[in-house]
């Protein structure tokens, strides 16, 4: 029986999320798609991101067969793991595959639409193009919620009634690993897209702008079109199948806590439920958001934010209201009320934080424009010391959050005894977060469409007023991607935490169930009545512990080791484009002029094997690092472990994602006009910079936010190993 018959809004939630996406997605195609040139060059986008998505699922589906088949091992042959674990883990990764690829779809029918719509007004191209961007949003929350309601549906029916409350702590245990399949689907989406994105950026800036002195998505450079069908594959495709893992992480994650901490209440259903309607509620109000966003003609780069914001925040007033509505209804605490809030406020003041460290509009991307009057190494300085100084910010107000959605869900008692409530704060604050992520979300694929937008206008020769509207939306893109990268790592953070809380559930569902061990004492406790204090006592789970120690520092390399890699693979992958792009200027007479046509498909064919090569390395290191971990040093090791990941690679990525959307808009600032505009020695000196910056923010840096909830997913998934196999 499913207990509360609130429930069925979730999958109300999830149908209307993705009826509206497919309604968006039917008037942005009924749109004029322009000119003959505008199509053609859409139709060549399309084709490269659709061939692109064809050979990275291709290397995918391997590499699920391969772990699907160790989880039936697990499960069915050394009996360590849930049985309905291996389906779980392919649920999640097809339905991850499949709000990127429905995504990166819209993004790339959008872009010549939006171009032609500007040719009318610029309240018409931002209208197109956020409501295409909404495509993504509502299908990555109406898959998460389809998923959810599946299976909650499904597990409930077919797994039987437990003593104390274990059938919902089964049930939330089974559906919190199909996060796994979404992860791993989620890091090689953005791995490999960050990687052909940037290598064919890297090569177009670098021969296109800095040598050959022509604009940004001239029609004659080769590398072009295999540019802008990299924004499609990384930076929709990508963060598509990324926040479809965070979003469903979270509710999952919080739905266990919920059934840890009120296992023997009559109100354990409600605490299992409530994350997943308020999650269904901010999906309805993002709904609405969407049709707020509007702007006028000749609109500022901060009037244009505010049109964004307005819809953004509208929702997220109406999420408060409504969350304290749910939780009087199902009976809970207000005081979880006040998590949610927390969640919410956490989220809007990192977004509202990376767009003042990125913005044009604001002092730090301004001073690092300033510094290209020295040349690029001011610029690359100034613009490290401000990705540096805006990580603080952040990692401040994350350090505010869990100690206040601890507080608020505990009524500020930091003890032992409320430990589990506490935590499911913390799990319902990263629900609350991520509530209206239909239409935040919205914000971020924006940019991709509004950036293709102007390359569609410069490729087909449009008019200077098209190319200062697509300009605007494009100059307002890259601070909303910068945003949107800012939020999806900081829901990382508290996500993986609340990750982390449920990997110490899934231990006492290991004694319980799987080893059928429920009488072993646990710090003088039978394993069926301890609770998480205990299990962190029984495994000394403290600094003292040299294991812990050592996980840490494991933590931590395996950061760095994953952001070196895919930085070198970035630039490995660039070598080959520039070495290219020069070859066709080089040997294919007529391109200066316009007399001739580029060679298009052999940039898009070195970036596609480029990145397809060289994403699978990283990806795999990170699905093997907690597996020997554990099988090494056990539960202590793998806590150390997860504490290091999450600490240092929230940092790391923050500092990544701002100090590229920093050298990204400094360099559309010197465009605008300052500084000599384009052409001049600073514009050339910033196009170092931003290129530079290429990989840190759209392959490195958000990459590391899927790694640090990857990493704890799979020591969540397999933990029976770590409890039952490890050496130390």
């Amino acid at each position: 029986m499913i207990g509360n018959p609130m429930f069925w809004l979730v999958p109300v939630a999830s149908i209307l999320a993705l009826a509206f996406a497919w309604m968006f997605f039917a008037q942005m195609m009924k749109a004029d798609e322009g000119t003959d040139t505008m199509k053609k060059i859409a139709a060549h986008v399309r084709k490269g991101a659709s061939a692109y998505l064809r050979q990275q699922y291709k290397i995918v589906i391997i590499v699920f067969v391969v772990i699907t088949i160790i989880f039936s091992i697990l499960a069915y042959g050394l009996g360590v793991q849930n049985p309905w674990v291996p389906f779980a883990f392919i649920t999640g990764g097809a339905f991850s595959g499949l709000a990127g690829f429905f995504g990166m779809k819209a993004a790339t029918f959008a872009s010549a639409r939006v171009a032609n719509a500007c040719r009318t007004s610029l309240d018409a191209g931002l209208r197109l193009a956020f409501r295409s961007g909404a495509v993504m949003g509502l299908v990555v929350v109406g898959l998460v919620l389809l998923d959810i309601s599946i299976w909650f549906i499904v597990l409930n029916y077919f797994i039987p009634e437990m003593e104390g409350g274990y059938k919902l702590m089964t049930i939330t245990a089974v559906m919190l690993t199909f996060g796994m399949g979404a992860s791993t689907q989620a890091l090689f989406a953005r791995v490999g897209g960050g990687i052909y994105t940037k290598a064919a950026d890297v090569g177009a800036d670098l021969v296109g702008k800095v040598e050959a002195n022509i604009p940004e998505d001239d029609p004659r450079n080769p590398a072009t079109i295999a540019d802008n069908v990299g924004d499609n594959v990384g930076d929709v495709a990508g963060m598509g199948a990324d926040l479809f893992e965070s979003f469903a992480a979270s509710i999952l994650a919080s739905a266990l806590l919920g059934a840890a901490a009120y296992i023997n209440s009559p109100l354990q259903n409600n605490a299992v439920i409530a994350p997943m309607l308020i999650a269904a509620v901010g999906t309805i109000l993002s709904i609405l958001g969407v049709f707020l966003v509007r702007t006028k003609e000749g609109a500022t780069q901060k009037q244009l934010l505010k049109s964004l914001g307005f819809g953004v925040n509208i929702s997220a007033i109406l999420i408060v209201i409504a969350s304290f509505f749910i939780l009087k209804m199902l009976g809970l605490p207000l005081g979880i009320w006040g998590s949610i809030i927390v969640g919410l406020v956490a989220g809007i003041g990192i977004g509202q934080s990376t767009e003042y460290f990125t913005a044009s509009a604001y002092k730090p991307t301004q001073k690092i424009a300033a510094s290209s009057s020295t040349g690029p190494a001011t610029v690359i300085i100034s613009g490290v010391g401000t990705g540096l100084i805006s990580a603080a910010v952040p990692l401040g107000i994350i350090v505010v959050a869990i100690t206040l959605s601890f507080g608020f869900a505990t009524g500020f008692s930091f003890d032992a005894n409320s430990l589990n409530f506490g935590l499911y704060g913390i799990g319902i604050a990263a629900v609350g977060m991520l509530s209206t992520l239909g239409i935040t979300l919205a914000t971020d694929a924006y940019g991709p469409i509004a950036d293709n937008a102007g390359g569609n206008a410069e490729m087909s020769a449009l008019g200077p007023e098209v190319r200062k509207r697509t300009d605007a939306l494009d100059s307002l893109g890259n601070t909303t991607a910068a945003t949107g990268k800012g939020f999806a790592i900081g829901s990382a953070a508290l996500t993986a935490l609340a990750l982390l809380a449920s990997y110490f559930e899934e231990i006492r569902m290991m004694y319980v169930k799987f080893l059928d061990k429920p009488d072993e004492l646990i710090n003088g406790t039978k394993a069926i009545d301890a609770q998480f204090i205990d299990f962190v006592k029984h495994y000394e789970l403290h600094l003292m512990n040299p294991i812990v120690i050592v996980g840490i520092f494991i933590g931590v390399l395996a950061v760095f080791l994953f952001s070196g890699m895919t930085m070198n693979a970035v630039g490995r992958a660039a070598q080959k484009m520039v070495d290219e792009v020069r070859r066709q200027f080089r040997d294919i007479p007529g391109i200066m002029e316009g007399k001739a046509e580029p060679d298009y498909a052999r940039c898009v064919e070195i970036s596609t094997k480029g990145a397809q090569r060289e994403m699978l390395t990283p990806s795999l290191i990170a699905l093997l690092i907690p597996v020997v971990v554990g099988i090494v040093f056990g539960v202590p090791g793998i806590a150390g472990l997860l504490i290091g990941t999450i600490s240092s690679g929230f940092a790391l990525a923050i500092f990544m994602a701002n100090a590229g959307g920093a050298w990204d808009n400094a360099k559309k600032y010197v465009e605008e006009g300052h500084f000599g505009g384009k052409g001049s020695e600073a514009h050339k000196a910033t196009v170092i910079g931003d290129t530079v910056g290429d990989p840190f923010k759209d392959t490195s840096g958000p990459s590391l936010n899927i790694l640090i909830k990857l990493m704890v997913m799979a020591s969540v998934v397999t933990v029976g190993v770590a409890v039952s196999y490890h050496i130390l």
